[in-house]
Parts: C-alpha cells; sequence; structure tokens
C-alpha cells in the first residue's frame, strides 16, 4: 500500500513536471519568435491573407508572393490565435520552409526562376498553403502529445505520410494544435496545455478533440486543419467554431502515422477530417490532396482519383432527407434553428425535402458506442500516467463502465419505467468478449444494410442534422452535456458515411431562448439523463452570438458529392439572403 501511494505520488510529480516542461518549451518558441510576428498584418500582409487557397498556390507559383511573407501574414495571426485561445502545441516556422519546394525560391524574373527546381514547382499543387496539424499527427522531431504528459519529450522520429504529402506537395507546414488529454471529449483541456477557448467568446468551448485546430482556422491562422474524427472530433469544433469541415470515409485520406487513445481500433474507425476557412478552399485542399495520388504514401488509401461531380450544372433539384431528433436529444432551439434556416432555403428553391426516419438511431448509437468502448475503457483510462486529469466527459463514460455489473443492472431497473434509454446503456455498458465483439460488427453491419436500403428506397441524395444539439458549450459544462449528446455526428462514423460540417448563423438571445419555466415543464421532466444534461447547459444569453452550423451526409465515398451538395446549400442560402458571414476574430 504504502509503495503503490509512493509510486502515484512519483508518476503525479513527473506528470506536473513534464507538463511544465512542454508549456515551458512552447513559450520558448514564443520568445524565439522575431518581434514581427507580433505586430499587425501590413496591408501587404492582409492581401496575401485574402488569398483563396487556388490563388495563393498560383501566385506563390509565379513568384508574385514568396513563401516567406505568406508565412509572415499567418504567423502573425497564428501567434495571435494562440495568445486569444490557447490552440498551439508546436510552432514550427522556420522548420516550414525548410522543403525541397522552397529550395532556392525567388521571385518571378530572376535568374533562377527557370532552373529545374523552379519546374519541379510546377508540379506542388499545395505550394504556399499554411496547414495545421492535430496533435495526433507525427511530425518527425516534434511530439505527438495526445495532450499527455507521458508522451512529453519524447520526438517521433518519422513523420506521417500525410505530412510527408503536404511537404512534397509545397505546404507550408507551420502549426501542431491542442487536443484534450486523450482525445475523446467535446472540451480542449489538459494539463499538458491547458484549455482551448472559442474565438468568438472565451469563456465557451471550442469543441474536441480537434479543438485548437478549430480555433486557430476561425482566427485566420492556418488555410488548413489537418484534424481526425472518430464521433465528431472535427465537426462538432467546425460547428463550435464556424468552419467547414468534412469527414471522409475509410481509406480516402492518409491516415498512417496518426496516434490516438485507441490504437487498433477496427470496428468504428478514426478518419481524417480536414477543416478549412471556407468551402472554396475545402474543396481546391482535398482535390489537391488526392491529385497527388497519397495511395502511394499511404497504405491505407484507396486508389480512387478525384471524381468531378456538378449538381448544380445537372440543373436537377434534390432530394433531402432531414432526421430532426436522434431520439436521444432533440436540439436545442439555436441548433434546431439552424437547420430550419437551411430546409427551408431548399425548399424556397424548388427542392424536395422530406423527413426522413431510418432505422432506429438509438439503437445504431447503442451498439457504436458498446464497440468503442469494448475494452471497458481501460486503453484510454491507462493512456496517461497515473493522476493525469483526463476530459471530464471521458473520465464520467470511464467511470460508468468501470461500475460492477450488478450495481449497473440495478440501476437500470430504476430507471428503465422513466429512461428506457439510459436504462439500456446500463445494461450493455460493459467490457465485451472477443465473441460479444464480433457479434456487435455483425450487428453494426447488418444496420448499415438496414441504412442503405432505406436510403435507396427513398431516392435520397443526402441527409441533413444538426451536428451536435447544442451550441459551444460553456467552458467546464462539458461532463453535464455528456460524450453521449454527440450521436448526430457519431452517427455517421458507425454507418462509415462521408459527413461535412458548414456555418449557417448565429445564436440569438430572444429568438433562441427556452420559456421560462422549461425546466419544471413536462417536456423537460420526460427527457432521458442525457438530454436533462445537454438542456441543463443551454443558455441563449450567454451564448448569444456563437456559430451555428448544419451538418450534411453523403453514402460512403461521397466525398466530391457532399462538397457539391455544401455548395447547393450555400447557393440556396445566398439566394434568400442568409450567407454566413464570418466574424473577424484576430
Amino acid at each position: 500500500m504504502v509503495q503503490c501511494s509512493f509510486h502515484t505520488l512519483l508518476h503525479s510529480v513527473l506528470r506536473c513536471c513534464d507538463s511544465a516542461l512542454k508549456q515551458r518549451e512552447r513559450q520558448a518558441q514564443i520568445d524565439a519568435l522575431p518581434a514581427a510576428y507580433s505586430a499587425p498584418l501590413s496591408d501587404e500582409e492582409e492581401k496575401i491573407h485574402a488569398l483563396s487557397l487556388a490563388r495563393l498556390v498560383t501566385e506563390c507559383k509565379s513568384g508574385s508572393v514568396a513563401p516567406k511573407d505568406i508565412l509572415a501574414a499567418y504567423g502573425k495571426k497564428t501567434l495571435s490565435a494562440q495568445r486569444l485561445t490557447n490552440c498551439i502545441t508546436d510552432f514550427m516556422f522556420d522548420q516550414a520552409l525548410e522543403i525541397a519546394a522552397f529550395a532556392d525560391y525567388t521571385s518571378a524574373g530572376e535568374s533562377d526562376a527557370g532552373s529545374s527546381t523552379a519546374l519541379n514547382r510546377n508540379d506542388c499543387p499545395l505550394l504556399g498553403v499554411p496547414i495545421s496539424i492535430k496533435d495526433t499527427v507525427n511530425i518527425r522531431g516534434h511530439d505527438t502529445t495526445l495532450g499527455m504528459s507521458k508522451n512529453v519529450d519524447c520526438p517521433v522520429p518519422t513523420s506521417a505520410p500525410i505530412v510527408r504529402l503536404l511537404q512534397d506537395a509545397g505546404a507550408i507546414v507551420h502549426a501542431k494544435t491542442t487536443v484534450p488529454c486523450a482525445l475523446i471529449g467535446i472540451e480542449t483541456e489538459s494539463d499538458t496545455f491547458g484549455r482551448t477557448t472559442n474565438p468568438y467568446n472565451q469563456n465557451h468551448s471550442v469543441g474536441a478533440s480537434t479543438g485548437g485546430g478549430g480555433a486557430l482556422v476561425a482566427c485566420g491562422g492556418s488555410k488548413i486543419e489537418i484534424a481526425t474524427d472518430v464521433g465528431g472530433s472535427a465537426r462538432i469544433p467546425a460547428h463550435f467554431c464556424g468552419i467547414w469541415g468534412l469527414k471522409g470515409s475509410t481509406g480516402r485520406f492518409p491516415m498512417w502515422g496518426t496516434i490516438s487513445s485507441m490504437m487498433g481500433l477496427e470496428s468504428v474507425q478514426i478518419v481524417a477530417a480536414p477543416m478549412a476557412g471556407s468551402l472554396a478552399d475545402l474543396e481546391e485542399f482535398w482535390k489537391r490532396m488526392v491529385s497527388m495520388k497519397p495511395w502511394t504514401y499511404d497504405f491505407t488509401c484507396v486508389p480512387l482519383p478525384w471524381q468531378k461531380v456538378d449538381l448544380q450544372v445537372e440543373g436537377r433539384k434534390l432530394k433531402w432527407g432531414v432526421i430532426w431528433d436522434d431520439g436521444v436529444c432533440e436540439p436545442t432551439p439555436a441548433c434546431k434553428r439552424s437547420l430550419s434556416i437551411v430546409v427551408d432555403a431548399l425548399s424556397a428553391q424548388g427542392h424536395e425535402v422530406v423527413e426522413f426516419h431510418p432505422p432506429k438511431i438509438s439503437e445504431t448509437l447503442t451498439v457504436g458506442y458498446q464497440l468503442v468502448f469494448s475494452d471497458g475503457g481501460v486503453q484510454m483510462r491507462d493512456a496517461g500516467l497515473p493522476g493525469e486529469t483526463l476530459n471530464p466527459p471521458l473520465k464520467g463514460t470511464i467511470g460508468l463502465l468501470a461500475l460492477p455489473r450488478f450495481v449497473k443492472n440495478i440501476m437500470a431497473w430504476w430507471n428503465r419505467p422513466t429512461d428506457p434509454f439510459y436504462a439500456s446503456l446500463l445494461n450493455v455498458m460493459y467490457p465485451k468478449s472477443v465473441l460479444e465483439q464480433r457479434a456487435l460488427v455483425v450487428r453494426r453491419d447488418e444496420i448499415r444494410a438496414e441504412w442503405h436500403k432505406r436510403w435507396t428506397e427513398e431516392n435520397l441524395d443526402f441527409v441533413l442534422t444538426v451536428p451536435h444539439p447544442l451550441p459551444a458549450l460553456e467552458n467546464g459544462t462539458g461532463e453535464r452535456a455528456s460524450l453521449m449528446s454527440a450521436g448526430y455526428s457519431f452517427l455517421f462514423n458507425i454507418l462509415n458515411y462521408t459527413a461535412g460540417v458548414l456555418p449557417v448563423t448565429f445564436v440569438d438571445k430572444a429568438t433562441d431562448k427556452l420559456p421560462s419555466d422549461f425546466m419544471s415543464s413536462p417536456k423537460f421532466k420526460a427527457m432521458n439523463v442525457i438530454a436533462k444534461g445537454a438542456y441543463s447547459v443551454y443558455d441563449a444569453d450567454k451564448m448569444h452570438g456563437l456559430p451555428l452550423g448544419v451538418q450534411i451526409a453523403g453514402r460512403v465515398m461521397q466525398e466530391e458529392k457532399v462538397i457539391e451538395g455544401m455548395k447547393v446549400i450555400e447557393a440556396v442560402l445566398k439566394a434568400e439572403g442568409k450567407s454566413f458571414v464570418p466574424k473577424v476574430l484576430v
């Protein structure tokens, strides 16, 4: 007992030391930056920063804009974003320009502009594009912390294939971004880096686990964030931060060399989900990345070239299915209004919009939760050092899993008359045997087949939902909102469908307010414990001005079609005079 306590104390001391070391290292990186990075953008830098991704590449290839000037503009924005939101784990400004594409770079018209290196740069489809990387992706010579002090001062020897691809494509990989400890969560906070806050309101969350990337892109510090997603880890931050994101299907985007707290999980796979500050940039990035033939870099990639889809030129009206409620947590008024704005705009422009009632979503989610936590949460619980502070929603879920099964059965019996969904979760959330896991995979595939059949029978082009039932929640309330409230995004990971998020509007404290007596109303009392927890943190007054998004889903490997669907949504919103206009944050 004494020895165990001693080891726990020792690990806690080491954890604190490692966290302090990493924060000092980051501060040293900031202190070493030239003073110019702390100055406002010059007029010329403002012009560079305003360029689209496609235009930036063109100007950089022609020599009209130099990589060092691009980095100067985006470096300033990155440093401002860090000071506002605490979103960066590593500054890599000097290293960002040390790639072959920038060797002997000169402006147009100088003596070596026609040299072999300059000609080679014409083959770099992302030349000069500033791209940030989630702190789960390996970059040679840097830690991949996952927000855990155990991984501090452990620089990796090899970059992930996606990083090598980006560098070969001429991208400026200039920063790594924050994640919550052990990843799974809806707030971005860790002992290692502290809390990352929402750039629209520092009292609120950026989402998780790609929270740092969401904040950085929203602040204009990066054109593209390389994010990952297993249950909304990129789409929820996109929704919370007012940016664009697209989760692909398994195998469409390079993922080897990306670390998680659930290594080896195959039944619900983690996938890449790039985020961007505009839909045009998101589309250009996807096309240009795929043009690099990622399957030649990463064995996990499917050799599928970019497919041209143009729904608007076809001129046909599309059929959209809408899921208004996942049966677990009804969207709060602000999020429901955002979805309604899109539905009304589509209908006004002649598209067919119908309510979609797929196979029971609550069962789909229950199967998914069991697969992700089939080990009883042990892998995530033990991912850090003893005493490491897991993010509260994950800690609460692991705590539930750790309860003796007979205790959960008693709790389930007690809750079943009033809360059958929560009771069903209590009954099944326990460590699974190999045979039980295989049975769950069989059921998952049966559900996928049922979805495919229903979607085909109804002849849908897309399905629309909210990305999450809440806007960006107040800091420290994630445990009450719980991981189980993320069903709208997690659903499409279980199905392996492509899903994108785009911003629509902002919370309005007058329009989106709950009735004053809502918490004592029969509707609230009839809610399950998950919905009650989510609604308990909803406050339209405090959330006023925060972004609101919508989620659009297509089927497997339909990344091109979903992007086109997002373009249709933006077009109808513009036609109805309801285009989303991001606020200038830093």
